[in-house]
């Protein structure tokens, strides 16, 4: 009973029952009418009856009380023996499930995490699509606000999201194939800083669309523009017209006075935030102050006055150039109302875009913003990467040909067979009861026989086991005593004190064989370490194979039959009592 309490009372037993079954148990069982009741119920009709005819229906209702309880008895115990072998098939067979699962959703999709602003479903665009043309495409959609994750030196990682899906918050945890990272990842407007989040995309071996190795670099505007000096250095300012700047690590050092006008950007921002336009040298100690306040670098171009701005766009193989031209007359083009149209793709900008696709390993997806002066001359400002909005009238073609280039990348990185999640060593179902595998058995240290070639007795084999599972879980709790003990001589450990044998019973011993004492065995020749295969050979020799030894290295199946078969006899004396 002290058994069946601590079973009952067990959290994971109860959350193992089938649906409903403690809800059949509290059921109540249908009210049978009392003694008292029926002999109420029965007492108008026989009222004029003589005296001697009551006492003949009370043995009824007394025998009615033990029915029930046997009733009860036998449905409580067959329910209570359904759920225990309910919990033990669950039990062993929940490893089993748990990796088919996670070979099963691993063979039927790839999981693709595309992190961008909601208003675009990236989902239609990879609808229809499939990886090896046998994966469907899993898409899931947040913004870097809405995910975090862990990842392990081992290669294990899990990707939490939050997202709110009509004001319905979802929380789900999943591990990613492949990620495409359309939302800068670093943003000075808005605070907000999620680099930790590709050092850990990194970190777990993700790929993605651009590289995690290009998105981190392209965290800071200078660190680009540094490249950009270097592709000016070896193409000259023909090729590569790059405007010229002015880096300051910080306020302090804005102490020279630059050509005037001059566009001051302060720190990484987008969107034309964060740059001004200063005339004169009263301006410009203004700004300096303003950049004291955000503790942060600061650099200075010359003021170009541009007829147009030029944007020259690869997705892959795909090439586009487009004039934006400012209407509501601000100097910044990408404020205010805009015309933009698409102009032709010549060499020249074909040559600009390729060379900086190169930097940083290599961007699938980038482009080149530039300004055409009323000089009649171009000035390269700057280079984006996969976070580059789409624009004009061709932004459904672009997010599908980003579409087809993440499918492409996704079949040359991802393998045709899945590798299937690897588990914890929490999962793992160790054996009791000092069961042994046929693996571990071959790395237990032979026994070699008795020198004299006499029988085993059936005391000595049971110690030569006994010692055996003692080695077995001494190899197990301690690693550099194994190495010790595979080094000791063959025979282990004296069973008892030797009984002298016969003189004629002893082997001859060849020359040069130290002799032993006439009540000591001989000395067996020394051989080389034990080979991890002799147990086998071994077994078959002695028939360990029969012995109750290797028959208590069964699997965990069985002893929780034994259980079952226990808790039945213990059910059974209980309710026949």
């Amino acid at each position: 009973m002290n058994f069946l309490r601590r079973r009952l009372s067990d959290s994971s037993f109860i959350a193992n029952l089938p649906n409903g079954y403690m809800t059949d148990l509290q059921r109540p069982e249908p009210q049978q009418p009392p003694p008292a009741a029926v002999s109420a119920a029965a007492a108008p009709a026989p009222a004029q009856q003589p005296p001697p005819a009551a006492p003949s229906p009370s043995p009824a209702p007394e025998r009615r009380p033990s029915t029930q309880s046997a009733s009860v008895g036998s449905s409580f115990f067959s329910s209570i023996s359904n759920a225990v072998k309910q919990t033990a098939a669950a039990a062993s067979a929940g490893l089993v499930e748990q990796t088919s699962a996670a070979t099963g959703q691993a063979k039927k999709f790839k999981q693709l995490l595309v992190i961008d602003e909601q208003h675009v479903d990236w989902a239609k665009c990879f609808r229809g699509k499939k990886v090896h043309g046998e994966f469907d495409i899993r898409v899931e959609q947040a913004e870097f606000s809405e995910i975090n994750l862990v990842a392990h030196a081992d290669g294990t990682f899990a990707v939490d999201m939050q997202v709110l899906r009509n004001n319905v918050k979802v929380v789900r945890s999943f591990r990613p194939d492949f990620v495409l990272i359309r939302q800068h990842s670093y943003s000075m407007a808005e605070n907000e800083d999620y680099r930790n989040l590709i050092i850990g995309m990194q970190y777990a071996g993700i790929p993605s669309v651009n590289s995690l190795e290009s998105i981190y670099n392209f965290c800071d505007k200078p660190w680009v523009f540094a490249q950009l000096v270097s592709t000016y250095k070896a193409l000259g300012p023909e090729k590569f017209p790059l405007i010229e700047q002015t880096f300051y690590p910080d306020h302090r050092e804005m102490l020279t006075m630059p050509t005037f006008p001059v566009v001051v950007k302060i720190g990484h921002a987008h969107g034309g935030m964060g740059k001004v336009k200063v005339e004169n040298h009263y301006d410009f100690q203004d700004i300096v102050s303003v950049v004291a306040l955000t503790q942060t670098y600061a650099t200075t171009e010359p003021f170009i006055d541009s007829k147009y701005d030029i944007r020259i766009q690869k997705i892959g193989s795909n090439y586009k150039a487009y004039m934006r031209t400012s209407i509501s007359g601000n100097w910044k083009t990408n404020t205010g109302s805009a015309m933009l149209e698409q102009i032709a793709m010549s060499d020249k900008y074909k040559l600009w875009v390729d060379t900086c696709s190169e930097m940083f390993g290599g961007l699938d997806v980038c482009a080149v913003k530039a300004v055409h002066g009323k000089d009649g001359k171009d000035y390269i400002i700057e280079v984006m990467d996969c976070t580059m909005p789409v624009l004009g009238e061709h932004q459904v073609e672009d997010r599908q040909l980003i579409a087809d280039l993440v499918v492409t990348r996704m079949n040359q990185t991802l393998s045709k067979t899945p590798v299937p999640s690897p588990l914890r060593p929490s999962t793992t179902q160790q054996p009791q009861g000092g069961a042994l595998k046929e693996s571990e058995l071959s790395k237990i240290p032979t026994q070699r026989p008795p020198p004299q070639g006499g029988p085993v007795q059936p005391q000595e084999m049971q110690s030569q086991s006994q010692e055996l599972l003692q080695t077995q879980s001494g190899l197990s709790s301690s690693g550099p005593p194994a190495q010790d003990h595979l080094k000791q001589p063959a025979v282990s450990k004296p069973q008892k004190p030797p009984k002298p044998p016969a003189p004629t019973t002893t082997q001859p011993r060849s020359q040069g064989q130290p002799s032993s004492g006439a009540g000591t065995l001989p000395q067996p020749v020394p051989q080389q370490k034990p080979q991890l295969n002799k147990s086998q050979s071994l077994t078959n020799a002695f028939g360990f194979g029969d012995s109750s030894f290797f028959r208590s290295s069964v699997n965990e199946d069985e002893n929780k039959a034994e259980t079952i078969r226990n808790l039945r006899k213990s059910f059974a004396s209980l309710f026949s009592d």
